[in-house]
């Protein structure tokens, strides 16, 4: 009897100990957490987007917001954002990936607005700390879906003290600009960097259709089958692309150059002009801290004829994903990020302008795009085209100009795959 005892006794501690335990910690399921929660109670959102040079200041924002939301943790996520544009979609659809997630606007908005990702924004408090008119890419049938964060310029950027060297301005019209291309040619200086291969066409496609566009929908009326990209306003377009190849004024092989070599071309001041974006004039000056950069638009018409100065884009649009299990900890991280000591801390670290109101702005390359902000703009052309596969022909066809292809030819060729799908 006496051995039974000695071994009952422990087995009844170690049983009373167990359910102590488990009463007071919860068990397993509760020390890792379910549905974005972690053992201390604190709710875990993920927050996904495409610019991985912006995670540094993006950390300290999270650090900043995390200490205001102690409740709540954010676990950031990038992508490269050719990668971004193929692939999130598939990442974000069942909920577990990007209660907080950005978007392009144009033919990646559509889709997301297709497949019902986003939540509805509209009437959100924090909607007022933002400039109105910059968010308008963000609404779709009258709701706010989604709101962007940045404001670029998609003009070119040109070296001022090579400008002042061989006493050129921003000209006014095509002639002009053909003749400060051969100026600067004729210096041994190439006119224009041109990233061919990947980021280039996409960009400089628009300041060379602003003026030539007959409307600011021409885009959209190509979608709907009201006009086609063999109209003359594309001709043309294609073929002053073609023009600025033919005289040399792009640098040799554009069409085989990326982003990072022609801004090299650049950065080193080998090339006065990089047919680009405001969105690189930061990352340009901290590889060359003594360049001096602003922007310029070619203007394809006589200075008559010209509608616009310049091409205007608001994107990195910020979304609540509408299967998020955490959808009001999301809007909070929106709301926070739309305080103007917020953006203005994340757009001095990261040289992007920021749709958000009362924003000051401390670089000289900010303060560069600013200027901007009185000129006539237009948004974007090239997000006006809402579906991804007549984008991708548009842009195509420039590429196709660039490796021999005459402009009509290679109208015609994106004309016929947009034709594939009109009525589908």
């Amino acid at each position: 009897m006496k051995n039974k005892k000695k071994y009952i006794l422990p087995l009844i501690s170690m049983l009373v100990m167990s359910i102590v335990l488990s009463a007071c910690g919860g068990g397993d399921e509760a020390a890792s957490g379910e549905n974005g929660s972690s053992g201390s109670g604190k709710v875990k959102i993920s927050f996904i987007h495409w610019r991985g040079e912006d995670v540094e200041a993006l950390n300290k924002t999270i650090d900043a917001f995390e200490k205001e939301n102690p409740n709540i943790e954010v676990e950031m996520q990038t992508l490269p954002s050719d990668q971004y544009q193929s692939t999130v979609q598939s990442k974000i659809s069942d909920g577990s990936v990007g209660d907080v997630f950005a978007s392009f606007p144009g033919a990646q908005f559509e889709a997301f607005t297709k497949a019902g990702l986003f939540t509805d924004l509209t009437g959100s408090s924090f909607l007022s700390a933002f400039n109105s008119k910059l968010i308008e890419a963000g609404q779709h049938d009258g709701k706010q879906y989604a709101i962007p964060y940045q404001l670029v310029y998609n003009d070119p950027i040109y070296n001022v003290k090579l400008f002042e060297q061989y006493g050129l301005t921003p000209p006014t019209d095509w002639e002009g600009f053909l003749a400060l291309c051969q100026k600067l040619k004729d210096n041994g200086i190439i006119p224009i960097a041109f990233a061919g291969a990947d980021i280039g066409p996409g960009q400089f496609m628009n300041t060379m259709v602003m003026n030539n566009a007959p409307s600011d929908d021409i885009f959209t009326k190509v979608e709907a089958g009201e006009a086609k990209l063999t109209d003359e306003f594309w001709v043309k377009t294609l073929t002053q692309i073609k023009e600025l190849n033919d005289k040399g004024y792009f640098q040799q092989d554009a069409l085989g150059t990326k982003d990072p070599a022609a801004g090299a071309l650049f950065i080193q001041e080998k090339a006065a002009m990089l047919a680009s974006g405001s969105y690189q004039l930061a990352q340009n000056k901290l590889q060359n801290p003594n360049l001096e950069q602003k922007l310029l638009a070619p203007i394809t018409v006589s200075a008559d004829q010209a509608k616009y100065e310049g091409v205007h884009t608001t994107t990195f649009m910020l979304a609540v994903n509408s299967k998020s299990k955490h959808p009001e900890e999301a809007k909070k991280f929106i709301e926070f990020l739309s305080k103007p000591e917020v953006a203005s801390e994340y757009a001095n670290q990261t040289g992007q302008n920021v749709t958000v109101n009362d924003v000051k702005y401390d670089t000289p390359e900010l303060q560069v795009a600013g200027e901007w902000a009185s000129k006539k703009t237009v948004f974007q052309p090239r997000f006006t085209i809402l579906n991804g596969d007549n984008q991708k022909a548009v842009t195509n066809s420039i590429q196709a100009v660039l490796s021999g292809t005459s402009p009509e030819e290679a109208a015609q060729q994106a004309q016929a795959i947009i034709d594939q799908h009109i009525g589908k």
